[in-house]
């Protein structure tokens, strides 16, 4: 009896303690990431509108060009006052407002079309690009929030290979909606009369109607959906003043190379999309026809998506440094090879350097931060408003087109992949490195 006794008392059974289960993030997960695949889409979509417009107006290639400066200069313009914007009234709600605002900017394309103005579809896109700043802003670090610090790169992963997807079906549906009618040349154009040939140019502009008025509904309904959605309510991680305060954000030169870094490769990334169009349409190129050569710009973004996944795999096995050293020197090397050769192999090759574009945004921003510490907020502001590269560059490069013509126009791209080259090899260095160097 004894022993029945003491037997109960000798357990601890009070020491035992649960583990609180883990959230389950799945579920917002699928909702934000529909946000990643709808701005990789609409970004795409203006690889389209540029031969179509471009055709509707007989622009130049410089001017016509004014389409991704348009766009990008928005992350310029935005990125800073959206920030303060998710301070305030925290992701969720911004990610709701940055729906919205692309919606009005996709439907303002329908008075565009009606009176084909072609500086209200510039103000439209400039809409559609601060209303995806809004989202990259908002969503960007809520995905790494959303969970474990150590799973943050692969849900980043996961987000931007959706990304991807949207920027690879985008050329398909885009050629078939909108450049489905085949524009007349410009001399027949010419010769219109000049109420037969404002009737014409309201027929081809109509074109783009159907798409961003679905683009417009399907963001509405987006926003509704994001803005009844239980999302987890994360805490913003705020710059705390007191910390380092003898630091600064300019005595980090991996930082500021890294912001020229990303401005070079967004920069190089839209120039190239931007002309594959016009480019598989000359008759050195390929001699294929607007919407034939939309469907091949597919395998560009295509590519990238693809990319991303492989470099995913093989930046645990690599330094990221040396991976980026490869992908840079490879893109600079078809390029090259494109613009020296002609026919069918410059076209694969340049379609090729998309697979090599892949893990260079993600490479180069994370080097850019590895040390910032208490700066790292400050840093992600600065290098995303880097991306205003994709407004300036392909300007630039329509410049060089319209006076050495498109083929050898993308010398200046290869340019980029060089300053991308010697960021890997010296600009990435850590301070730590650099001073044991010194």
């Amino acid at each position: 009896m004894a022993t029945q006794e003491t037997t109960p008392k000798s357990k601890p059974a009070l020491s035992v303690s649960v583990v609180p289960a883990a959230p389950n993030y799945t579920r917002p997960m699928v909702v934000v990431t529909t946000l990643f695949f709808m701005w990789g889409f609409i970004t795409c979509l203006n690889d389209i509108l540029v031969p179509h417009l471009r055709a509707l107006f007989d622009l130049s290639y410089s001017k016509v060009m004014l389409i991704q400066f348009a766009f990008f200069s928005a992350y310029f313009f935005f990125s800073w006052p959206w920030s303060r914007v998710v301070n305030r009234i925290g992701y969720q709600k911004t990610m709701v407002a940055g729906l919205l605002t692309m919606a009005v900017g996709a439907f303002l394309f329908l008075p565009a079309a009606s009176i084909v103005s072609y500086p209200l579809f510039l103000t439209a896109l400039m809409i559609l690009g601060g209303g995806i700043t809004g989202l990259q802003v908002a969503a960007n670090p809520y995905v790494v929030e959303l969970g474990s610090p150590k799973m943050a790169s692969s849900r980043m992963d996961l987000t931007q290979a959706f990304n991807s997807l949207g920027t690879t079906i985008a050329p398909k549906i885009g050629g078939l909606l909108i450049l489905s009618a085949v524009p007349l040349a410009v001399a027949p154009l010419q010769k219109l009369a000049p109420e037969a040939r404002q009737l014409y140019r309201v027929q081809q502009a109509a074109s783009v109607k159907m798409p961003y008025t679905v683009i417009g509904i399907a963001l509405l309904l987006l926003a509704v959906l994001i803005g009844f959605s239980k999302l987890p309510n994360l805490s913003l991680v705020a710059n705390n003043p007191g910390l380092k305060i003898a630091d600064s954000i300019w005595k980090h030169p991996s930082l500021i190379f890294a912001v020229i870094g990303i401005f070079a490769y967004v920069g190089a990334e839209v120039s190239i999309g931007s002309f594959l169009v016009n480019y598989f349409g000359l008759p050195a190129i390929a001699g294929l026809s607007a919407i034939t050569a939309a469907g091949y710009v597919s395998f560009y973004w295509g590519g990238a998506m693809i990319g991303r996944f492989i470099g995913s795999v093989l930046a645990r096995r690599m330094n990221p440094r040396r991976l980026l050293t490869l992908c840079a020197i490879v893109a600079a090397a078809l390029v090259t090879a494109s613009m020296l050769l002609g026919g069918h192999t410059a076209m694969w090759t340049i379609l090729s350097v998309g697979s090599f574009n892949s893990i260079m945004f993600p490479t180069i921003f994370t080097l850019g931060e590895a040390e910032l510490g208490a700066l790292t907020g400050s840093g992600s502001g600065i290098l995303n408003m880097a991306i205003v590269g994709g407004a300036i560059l392909p300007v630039i490069q329509g410049v060089i087109a319209d006076r050495i013509g498109l083929h050898h126009a993308f010398i200046l791209p290869v340019l980029c992949y060089l300053y991308i080259l010697f960021y890997a090899l010296s600009g990435s260095e850590p301070n730590s490195e650099r001073y044991a160097k010194a």
